[in-house]
């Protein structure tokens, strides 16, 4: 079910490796929006991402040159009507990628695209030797919780993202940070109530508390743990520095705090794989959201080129 036709003058291939197990970070590409609750888009983001990563420059403002043969772009998973087989193949090609023990990067896609990813990173985590079972974490950064059991009649909505990972027992409570949340259901509320272990930061307390409050919690919450994923939906950004994005939210994280503080998880915290989603091109202005994602992958790249 993979396809890269659409993507052979993609520029950021000038830094591919040409063999997967060379590579420190493989990409996936998930063109999938059919789990939305507002607006479709989402499923042209990977192809919008690479066309536009023709311009991205050959260091981020830290003078990092991003080396020779970083990555490994594996495609994009093509679209499948049946949501269960679908999903089974994005797990399935989520962990071969996890198995070469690169850094690995999805791009959605909706929210709805993190279920299956979720289960591939707790699978193949649990799988790694050890003497004791890993610690596994999960930062959600959104503008929403995704934590409702359902959503519109479904359990694989972009709103249940985090509902089925701990459903799943991918993680416990305890293992579960959010960051940018401004909007919740009433159900999710219940759930947090219920589960004091979960850690919000809202975009409010990034505003009035500052960056260094956000890694002083995250710091303190995940220390000794062996592995963590991070999922980054576009919405947690203020729809300002996002505006091509299913379900906006004004009262967002700005750009440059997301910067800082994605610097700061992937600099101290052991992040093993990420995912960037709800980005939808066809509701952008001048391709402000896609830019915005390229952003944070550019980031990822002078990181993994120190």
């Amino acid at each position: 079910m993979l396809d890269n036709s659409r993507f052979n003058d993609c520029s950021w291939l000038r830094w591919a490796a040409d063999d997967i197990n060379d590579a420190k970070i493989c990409i996936l590409g998930i063109p999938f929006d059919g789990a939305v609750s507002l607006s479709k888009g989402a499923a042209k983001a990977p192809q919008r991402i690479r066309e536009l990563s023709v311009d991205l420059s050959d260091t981020t403002d830290e003078w990092v040159p991003i080396k020779d043969g970083l990555i490994y772009d594996a495609g994009d998973m093509h679209p499948d009507l049946n949501w269960e087989r679908y999903y089974a193949a994005v797990e399935a090609e989520a962990y071969r990628l996890m198995k070469t023990g690169s850094f690995c990067l999805f791009i959605g896609g909706d929210h709805s695209v993190t279920i299956p990813l979720h289960r591939a990173f707790g699978t193949y985590q649990r799988e790694r030797p050890m003497n004791q079972k890993p610690k596994i974490g999960i930062i959600h950064f959104d503008a929403h919780y995704d934590l409702c059991d359902e959503y519109d009649g479904h359990k694989w909505s972009h709103a249940c993202t985090e509902a089925r990972a701990l459903e799943n027992s991918i993680i416990g409570p305890e293992d579960l940070a959010f960051i940018g949340v401004r909007v919740a259901e009433l159900d999710e509320l219940e759930l947090i109530r219920n589960n004091p272990g979960i850690t919000t930061i809202t975009a409010m307390d990034v505003h009035d508390k500052g960056v260094a409050y956000v890694t002083e919690v995250l710091s303190e919450k995940f220390a000794g743990y062996d592995a963590i994923y991070f999922t980054l939906d576009i919405d947690g950004l203020d729809p300002a520095f996002a505006p091509g994005t299913g379900t906006p939210v004004m009262g967002g994280v700005t750009a440059i705090q997301l910067i800082k503080i994605f610097r700061w998880i992937i600099r101290n915290l052991p992040v093993k794989a990420m995912d960037i989603v709800e980005v939808a091109p066809d509701l952008d202005v001048n391709d402000v959201t896609s830019w915005a994602a390229l952003k944070i992958i550019h980031e990822l790249f002078s990181e993994f080129s120190k």
